[in-house]
């Protein structure tokens, strides 16, 4: 699946645009039984310390049945995309809901560990392990179960899901993906 945290030895990836830290890769972690599960050093790399010397981030539900750990930069960026307003649309009052009540500004103990409030465990349908993916601004944790079926390809044909993040790609990018 990927590798654990401790035998993870790449550097970190940084913005291009200069606006900071890409969290990337994926690890296998499990939870101990006061639901703390330990962060890669490498992720730990991207969030901030407090002026207690602590690692500090927000977590919250994300999407597909992850939890998002953003840094709390990353978090506040994210927020702005979606509409804040007081009177804005009823599908946005009812995303903002879903995500502020549940929000929540951590930090992580001395020892690297993050602890996962209960609420959280079971809305992300967390037991003993997770997966850790790095996605950019946000570390997505993933009960190892729901990470493993998302990653299934249907069918079982791997080339397919090549095919659709060329796709992707190409139109992001706008090129044809590198095919003459």
């Amino acid at each position: 699946m990927g590798q654990k945290g401790s035998e993870w030895t790449e550097d970190a990836v940084t913005s291009t645009e200069g606006d900071g830290f890409v969290f990337c890769g994926e690890s296998n972690h499990s939870v101990d039984s006061k639901k703390r599960v330990f962060v890669p050093k490498r992720f730990q790399q991207g969030l901030p310390m407090d002026s207690q010397g602590s690692r500090v981030a927000v977590l919250t539900r994300g999407l597909d049945g992850c939890l998002y750990l953003f840094p709390e930069k990353g978090f506040n960026r994210a927020i702005q995309r979606l509409n804040t307003e007081a009177f804005a649309p009823k599908e946005a009052l009812r995303l903002q809901r879903l995500i502020f009540s549940v929000s929540q500004r951590i930090t992580l103990d001395g020892s690297g560990r993050l602890l996962l409030p209960a609420k959280l465990v079971a809305m992300a349908g967390i037991s003993k392990d997770v997966v850790m993916v790095g996605v950019m601004d946000r570390i997505e944790i993933w009960s190892a179960d729901r990470w493993t079926a998302f990653c299934q390809v249907e069918g079982g044909d791997e080339e397919a899901g090549f095919d659709e993040l060329e796709q992707l790609l190409s139109g992001a990018l706008g090129t044809d993906g590198g095919r003459s």
